[in-house]
Order: structure tokens, then sequence, then C-alpha cells
């Protein structure tokens, strides 16, 4: 059986007075990519931010490895968990390895300050996102989808194997959101990460996730395999969306296409007219005996 690494316990956050997800139930089994999808406003950001413990509960509980967050020390949380949040900014002038170097912070103390670990943990995050090469330049020279393998290199020197990523894709051309994802779905498989995301393009998220969660208004809606999650009626439940889906010729996962009110108007009035040409056609071309 897998084991759970990271767990909701019915718990409620939000910001001042405003309760954003309430009452919520997840578990995030280790080794699994999973992917936070609903509308805007509808708490993916405000789960993450309380499962990364930027954001305390209200109610109930996030547990990780077995352990209450918020009963953990930072350092042994930041040792075990990182977290990209969306749009990170990076101090002006700081090159790709400064930053990448600022991940193995949770590993010193006054007593123990930059070692060869540090060292070799700061290199293997770099080679692992293709990123050595590019080490010497300034951030601020980065291209959007390089800017975002910086960051995870960052959360990758921590040393974790659990990444939450909210949003990783935003702000970048489609060509650079395939190079984010990809990434992604390596550290996956090839070292083990486990993942949870929040990303907007469902197809991407049906295409890179094994398991999807579904919010609408703070709690889940449906969770589970990609294939259960986005289906048509799902899709106007939790969206508000009329779509039909199918099977993506690539990946063999579900291909959601949108349906728009004008093109649904002109989808209704052919299909009103089907069944009398069908009779016309019927009548012309009558069966044979």
């Amino acid at each position: 059986m897998t084991a759970v690494r990271l767990q909701t316990q019915s718990l409620s956050v939000g910001y001042g007075e405003r309760l954003v997800v309430s009452d919520l139930d997840l578990d995030v089994l280790a080794g699994s990519v999973t992917a936070v999808i609903g509308p805007n406003g509808c708490g993916k950001s405000t789960l993450l931010r309380a499962l990364g413990r930027l954001l305390p509960a209200r109610a109930g509980a996030v547990v990780l490895d077995g352990k209450r967050i918020d009963r953990t020390p930072t350092r042994e949380v930041a040792k075990v968990l990182a977290m990209l949040p969306q749009s990170p900014q990076a101090p002006e002038g700081l090159t790709v390895a400064e930053l990448v170097a600022r991940g193995r912070h949770p590993h010193q103390a006054w007593y123990r300050q930059w070692s060869p670990d540090d060292e070799e943990a700061v290199t293997a995050a770099l080679k692992m996102t293709g990123m050595a090469e590019l080490s010497e330049r300034t951030v601020d020279e980065l291209s959007g989808g390089q800017r975002q393998r910086a960051w995870i290199s960052m959360a990758l020197a921590q040393g974790t194997d659990l990444l939450l990523l909210d949003e990783p894709t935003t702000y970048l051309d489609l060509a650079h959101q395939i190079d984010v994802l990809d990434l992604v779905q390596r550290l996956h498989r090839e070292h083990g990460r486990t993942v949870v995301m929040v990303l907007h393009d469902l197809n991407l998220a049906a295409r890179y996730a094994e398991r999807l969660v579904a919010m609408k208004d703070g709690r889940i809606v449906v969770e589970g395999p990609p294939a259960d999650v986005l289906t048509e009626p799902n899709l106007l439940e939790v969206f508000g969306l009329d779509a039909r889906v199918v099977t993506d010729p690539v990946a063999g996962t579900p291909l959601v296409i949108p349906i728009g009110h004008l093109e649904r108007a002109a989808f209704d009035e052919s299909h009103a007219k089907r069944p009398m040409q069908t009779r016309r056609e019927r009548r012309t071309h009558p069966p044979r005996t």
C-alpha cells in the first residue's frame, strides 16, 4: 500500500475574516504527481499555501509524514518539503548559482556553514534541471522557462523529495510550459519526487498528472485519475463549462474541447435538422428489399 506523504484533515483556511477553504480532506500519496484544478478563486493556491505551511489552519490540520506540520520545526519541514510560489522574484543581479545555493539554508547553522555537501547538492540540482551551463548568468537575463527551471533547481537543492508548485507555467508561452512540465515529469519518473501543483490548463494537467483534484468554492468536488475527473458532467459542474472530452491522440489522456455559445447554437441547430434530413433521405432512397 502506498504511503500518504501529505494530508489535510478537515482543513479550513482563509484570509482575515474570509474563509476560503472549508473542511477539506486530501491525501497526497508518496511518489505521485497531483494537479489541483478549478475555477479562479476556488481556493487552489490557498490550499497549496496551507500545505506548504505558509498559511495557518483555522480548523483541522495539515499532516506531513504522520506529524502535524504546525508542530514541526520550520527547519525540519524545509528539509522535506519545498514550495515554489506563483511568479517568485529574485533580487536584482543574483546569479543562477547564488539563487540555487539559497536552497541549502535549511541545512546550515552557526556551527556549520557552506560545505562540500552543499556544493554537491547545488551542482546536482543544476545538472538535473539542465541549468549548469547558465549558472553564472543573472536570473534577470533568463527567459521565462529558464527562470522557472532555476527556481525549481533551488527547490531541488533543498534536498527535498516533496515539491509544491503553484502555477509553475503562469505567463509562459506554450513551448516553455511544456519545457517546465517535462522537467517536473522527469523529476518524478527518474528521481521519485512527489509533486503537487496547481494548473489552469486542463489538458496539460491531464497529460502530466496521475491524479487530479477538482475544487469549487473551497471544497473538493471530485478527485481521481484524469479520465474520471475530466468528464463532461464534471466540467459543467466545476467550471460551468460546456465541453466535449475526447482522447488526446498523442498522450492518450482526456482532451477537453470547450464549446462556446455560438458553437453550441450551431451544434443544436445542425442536430435539430438532422432527423428531418434523414427522413427525407429515406423517402428519396427507400431501403432495399
